[in-house]
């Protein structure tokens, strides 16, 4: 029986009894108004030509009992939330959690970061598994997102790779409401035309109740084009005297295109009643081409520089699982997942003195990976209030990564001893165990432990010798929840886990990147060529996490989280001057290194409630009024380097976001509006002894409205985004010491930020 009819069922059920139970007897008033009142629902129906209203009635958990209902600390944020901006960019929404920053310029897609966390510091997995390699997660498109899962601390099965936490973002799952949603976007970025398309489609047939067979089919694509500004500056000056030694300053455009088209289905076949099959494809396909103009003054070999640079990029990937429950509380799940992608990228630089050309330079790249995941997972949920949950993971990858620079049509020489070809291969096994366990209706307690090793080897076609990297980590895991009887709407939560961060790829391959700007010859600390070290070793971080949460009557919340994280051999890249194997100078190089150690703590607030929770005089207009605020401070030490800003790479201080969302009765319940504040305060990091970065803070402000037009079936929601509505430039300088030549180099960039407006249709059926 569909939802409706059941609805219908159950609504003349309720009707019946209530004929059939005698009435009380009433006032001579009442009863005469009886009548009456009787006849305006008749009026009412026959006015509207005896049509029922359409009812539905669903269930499952929501996001607020998920989070309650958890051991480990999490925030759960559903389609409400994703809905709520219109936001075609994952980044935007994840910004205005409590500790969440994204890098990047505002208003557009960068890495996310917990607690201020980024570099492989945040675990991103997409349907509880890592991330497909060659995807970026933080350019998801919100439309095929289901729902998203934050946990503070790591647990056994989500991984204890997320030394600052885990993000689970799952996927669009089957629609109960409606056949298909359809959304258009429209908008424009510094007048740039921007473009967005999502559909989705709900599969459900076969069987006695026509969900033998039930899934979701999920498509969407965007045309982008994009402008950016190029000013930076250089000066060199003599740290003895204060003498300008050199001066040099670039000022120019760059402009991008981009199309994408990604998709994904979740499609299950109910076999039986205990044995059901799981099918998940996967596709992500990009292109993008770019160019760009500057000009440089000053001290600078080149007075023009005209660069093009084009894209392509192809992600495929198909799980298949299997769920077979033998029991009621007990389930057995196997998941094989294959996939690869190919990236490809080619850039041009060409430069330019007096008119005429002096120097171009070809970058060419293209990147192939082939990857395999086998997982087997056993749970058990007893009658004493244990759930059990126990289950192995392994994950081959074979990568071929090709590179070829060419200066004026030639290979430079100190580059051919490398090679342009590098192959690799990485493979990873997990197993973990956990309990989760109430022994009373106050206490809830968690025990894991995660045993986790991964093997990288890498082979150079030139004189590099074979990389080869072993990591292996044991964590131990456990929280607990405690919720008082005496206090029924508070709940405190402890948890104290053990997680890493693996050296990746990149860190570990010694091959050189020499800086563009200095190509040959002396370089500057600012301007450091890069490479690998393949002896780096895992980093370990002990962590304790507290929090005290307070549920208000209609769902509200009001909590506060402190964390603290001690991490042993922190990798960190650190600019060296040295002698190299790929120019007769020294130069300036960055690597990354095992260092001491770091210490790492903050503070995380948040309330969400509608304002009559917080404020029992409210004006009733006000009072379905959602207010979202939250602040963390966070602070860190790395050990080593001496100073009062010896802290984490671009952690900031904290960051705070405010904002409102409103139903306006006077206009009708399908109109609203809200708008959201994001600050993010600006950083210094002393990055080693000699070198210093620091960034200008960000405030990006957010406003909505929204509309609907037609029916509740079939008609139109429309939403109008203001993203960035008061754009900043964004500034960014750094200062490094030659101690050895007493020299001081500082360079500055700023980068403009732009308006993003878009408007949205959004259609079910």
């Amino acid at each position: 029986m569909s939802r409706p009819l059941l609805a219908l069922a159950t609504l003349c059920a309720c009707a019946i009894s209530a004929a059939q139970t005698p009435a009380p007897p009433q006032p001579p008033a009442a009863a005469a108004s009886a009548p009456a009142a009787a006849s305006a629902p008749a009026a009412a129906a026959s006015g509207a030509g005896n049509r029922l209203d359409r009812v539905e009635i669903s269930s499952g958990p929501t996001a607020n009992s998920r989070r309650r209902n958890s051991t480990a600390s999490k925030i759960v944020i559903e389609r409400e939330d994703l809905d709520r901006y219109g936001d075609t960019v994952l980044g935007d929404v994840l910004r205005r959690l409590p500790g969440v920053t994204i890098g990047g310029r505002p208003g557009r897609s960068g890495d996310i970061r917990m607690r201020g966390m980024g570099s492989g510091f945040t675990q991103i997995l997409v349907d509880g598994e890592r991330a497909p390699a060659g995807f970026a997660v933080e350019d998801l498109p919100p439309d095929q997102i289901e729902r998203i899962e934050v946990y503070r601390a790591p647990t056994a099965e989500t991984g204890a790779r997320a030394i600052a936490g885990t993000i689970n973002i799952i996927l669009r799952e089957p629609l109960q409401k409606s056949n298909h949603e359809l959304r258009f976007t429209l908008g424009q970025d510094r007048g740039e035309p921007q473009a967005d398309f999502s559909w989705t489609r709900n599969l459900k047939w076969g069987g006695p109740n026509g969900d033998e067979f039930v899934g979701a089919v999920s498509t969407n694509g965007g045309l982008h084009r994009r402008f950016n500004n190029i000013n930076s500056q250089i000066r060199v000056t003599d740290a003895e005297t204060g003498e300008v030694l050199e001066h040099t300053s670039q000022v120019g455009t760059s402009t991008g295109k981009s199309a994408t088209l990604n998709g994904n289905a979740r499609l299950r076949w109910k076999y039986s009643d205990t044995l059901s099959f799981n099918v998940t494809p996967f596709f992500a396909l990009s292109q993008s081409d770019g160019r760009s103009h500057n000009t440089a003054e000053g001290f600078t070999r080149f007075r023009e520089v005209n660069g093009e640079n084009d894209g392509r990029m192809h992600n495929l990937r198909l799980n298949l699982s299997a769920n077979y429950r033998p029991q009621p509380g007990e389930s057995w799940d196997l998941r094989l997942g294959r996939g690869g992608f190919r990236n490809t990228g080619n850039s041009l630089r060409l430069e330019s003195l007096n008119g005429e050309r002096v120097r171009a330079q070809e970058d060419r790249n293209a990147t192939e990976e082939d990857q395999t995941s086998l997982g087997g997972k056993w749970s058990l949920k007893t009658a004493q209030e244990h759930q059990w949950v126990t289950g192995v993971e392994s994950e081959s990858s074979q990568r071929t990564q090709l590179r070829r620079t060419l200066v004026n049509g030639e290979e430079p020489v100190s580059l051919q001893k490398f090679g342009n070809t590098l192959g690799s291969s990485n493979l990873r096994f997990a197993a973990y165990t956990q309990d989760e366990w109430s022994p009373s209706k106050i206490w809830s307690v968690y025990a894991g432990l995660r045993y986790e090793r991964i093997e990288t080897r890498a082979d150079a076609s030139g004189l590099l010798p074979e990389t080869h990297n072993v990591s292996q980590v044991a964590s131990p895991l456990l929280h607990l929840l405690w919720k008082p009887e005496s206090l029924p709407k508070d709940q405190v939560r402890l948890s104290l886990t053990r997680s890493y961060r693996s050296p990746n790829l990149n860190d570990l391959i010694a091959r050189p990147s020499i800086n563009a700007t200095y190509p040959t010859g002396p370089n500057l600390q600012t301007h450091a060529d890069r490479s690998g070290n393949p002896n780096l070793k895992p980093e370990l971080a002990t962590g304790i996490d507290l929090s005290l949460e307070h549920w208000l009557p209609t769902g509200g919340i009001v909590s506060g989280s402190a964390f603290i994280r001690d991490i042993k051999s922190l990798i960190r890249s650190e600019v060296q001057l040295e002698s190299v194997s790929w120019d007769s100078e020294q130069r300036w190089v960055s690597r990354p290194r095992n260092m001491e150690g770091a210490r790492t703590m903050g503070f995380e607030f948040e309330v969400k409630s509608r304002l009559d929770e917080v404020w029992e005089d409210a004006p009733p207009e006000w009072q379905q009024l959602l207010l979202r605020f939250n602040f963390a401070v966070f602070d860190s030490k790395v050990r080593g380097i001496p100073g009062a800003n010896a802290r984490l790479d671009q952690q900031p201080r904290g960051s705070l976001n405010l904002g409102l969302d409103h139903r306006w009765r006077a206009l009708g319940q399908n109109f609203g509006s809200g708008f959201n504040v994001n600050y993010v305060p600006g950083t210094r990091v002393q990055q080693t002894t000699t070198l210093t970065r620091e960034e200008s803070d960000r405030r990006v402000f957010d406003a909505y409205l929204s509309w609907s037009s037609g029916s509740v079936r079939d008609g139109i929601n429309w939403r109008l985004s203001l993203a960035n509505l008061l754009p900043r430039d964004a500034t960014a300088s750094t200062e490094g010491v030659d101690l050895a030549n007493h020299r001081l180099t500082e360079s500055w960039t700023s980068n403009r930020t732009f308006r993003v407006v878009s408007l949205r249709a959004d259609m079910r059926f």
